[in-house]
């Protein structure tokens, strides 16, 4: 079985730490066994390796987020690119495509989709490869997993099993005594219907009737979807539907597939999970009530602080708040109230000013427009040591850096400079350059010019090797 984690989408929900480029499963908020910092995605890729699923694992992604993910997992994993962001339809179209065409999966493999963030133990990944077995032994053309409730929620969709769950099968063949109660036989019912977040009365009803919280994990053979991709006429080939991308409708999996698809059997799991999308949801997984610099007083019982930044936070008095600070701003709120935040910052954009990268990860420091329409966008940057940034140029602005720390290696249109702490590099517009730490290095970028975009990078090579190949070939 191919288990695909779906690693997209963006939002504000856990602004100021999470923007257009770092989502929230890439914040570090969390801890390992050992105590160390560590976000959702590496939770979940340590939790693959300690149940054995991990190489057969891929994570499906945008653009954006494939140097974030290869800085917090390795350069290794394997990532399947979407071009753009088109939900999650297409995101898993193109995810067939690939295993199919690129990999040379058999139609006949069976291929779990999951949320890269869930919170959960590790028994609920042997759950999602029993999804495998279920497929085989209940006929099915898609296996869900869902969660037995523990209470009455608004924020979830309800799996509602046919005849109220009382059919449930096991998947050895031995019957289930009682639907979701059956989880240790690892059982599965056929699926009656979807409730998307009823209110709470109705879903205190639905739990009635045996409904199970929809996880957002299903399983189903490689070629259920490639038959459905060429009933639209849709290209098998990766790269081929890599340039159609564009033409694919925004609409999710669940709405295109699983709710047209009457041969669905659901598995529950009667496990701990957890959907950590608010901050409420998320301080209460910490294992520290304060990270970063700062100091709150006895009586902030059940406050959390988050700090980002240099500067110290102090929190005095004031109990049950989340206060977070990060480059892109501050936030200050009641647990209850922080829901809220992705409602009341609607209308609020601006550019990110943290980004994590394959080679480090950087700030903005300040950002200045001019009348004369000119701008100054000044950045601190960090590189770990063996690690290099592309080898780029840029038509539309100059750069000029200063090192702070460590001893790293520059290119200049093909020639090598040694540099250090205090030495000052400069990169006048359309000068192909690079850097590669030697240790750990920080500098200070400062960019001029009319136009201060991404799409100015325009990069000539990734890898030093190649780098420095072709400053000999030059």
């Amino acid at each position: 079985m191919k288990l695909v984690l779906l690693s997209g989408g963006s939002g504000k929900r856990l602004w100021p730490l999470s923007n257009d480029s770092r989502s929230k499963q890439f914040l570090k908020v969390l801890h390992d066994p050992d105590g160390r910092p560590e976000s959702m995605v590496q939770r979940v890729w340590r939790q693959l390796g300690q149940v054995n699923l991990a190489d057969s694992a891929y994570l499906a992604t945008g653009r954006a987020q494939v140097e974030m993910i290869q800085s917090q997992l390795g350069p290794e994993v394997p990532i399947i690119v979407e071009p753009e962001r088109r939900d999650t339809f297409p995101a898993i179209a193109l995810t067939a495509a690939y295993l199919y065409s690129v990999e040379g999966v058999s139609p006949e493999t069976a291929v779990a989709i999951l949320p890269v963030d869930p919170y959960v133990e590790d028994a609920f990944f042997h759950t999602v490869s029993s999804l495998e077995d279920t497929l085989g032994q209940s006929g099915a053309n898609l296996a869900l997993i869902g969660v037995v409730p523990n209470h009455a929620s608004e924020k979830y969709g309800y799996i509602i099993p046919a005849d109220g769950g009382n059919e449930a099968k096991a998947v050895d063949g031995a019957d289930a005594a009682d639907g979701a109660q059956a989880l240790d036989n690892v059982s599965f019912m056929p699926v009656g219907r979807f409730q998307e977040k009823p209110s709470e009365e109705a879903a205190r009803e639905l739990i009635g009737q045996g409904a199970l919280w929809n996880c957002g994990v299903f399983a189903f053979r490689l070629g259920y979807l490639l038959d459905i991709l060429q009933a639209k006429g849709l290209p098998l080939q990766y790269e081929e539907l890599q340039r159609q991308y564009k033409l694919l409708a925004k609409i999710s999996f669940d709405y295109e597939v699983v709710e047209k698809e009457p041969n669905i059997v659901v598995v529950p799991y009667d496990g701990y999970w957890k959907d950590l999308g608010t901050w409420n949801t998320l301080t209460e997984e910490m294992a520290n009530p304060q990270l970063g610099k700062g100091t709150m007083t006895v009586d902030s019982s059940s406050s959390c602080l988050i700090n980002e930044l240099d500067i110290p936070v102090a929190v005095i008095g004031a109990p049950d708040l989340i206060v977070a600070a990060s480059p892109d701003g501050i936030l200050v709120t009641q647990k209850d109230a922080s829901p809220r935040v992705k409602e009341v910052l609607k209308s609020f954009e601006q550019r990110p000013m943290y980004e994590e990268r394959r080679w480090g990860h950087y700030r903005v420091v300040d950002y200045i427009q001019y009348d004369d329409g000119s701008k100054v966008l000044t950045k601190r940057i960090f590189v770990h040591a063996g690690r290099n940034i592309s080898y780029q140029l840029h038509n539309k602005r100059c750069e000029v850096w200063t090192l702070v720390s460590g001893q790293a290696k520059v290119i200049l249109n093909e020639k090598m400079h040694d540099v250090r702490a205090g030495d000052v590099v400069r990169i006048p517009e359309g000068t192909k350059h690079s850097i590669l730490a030697v240790t750990d290095v920080e500098f200070i970028e400062v960019q001029t010019g009319p136009e201060l975009v991404e799409e100015d990078n325009i990069r000539i090579c990734m890898d030093w090797d190649d780098i420095v190949l072709h400053q000999f070939i030059s």
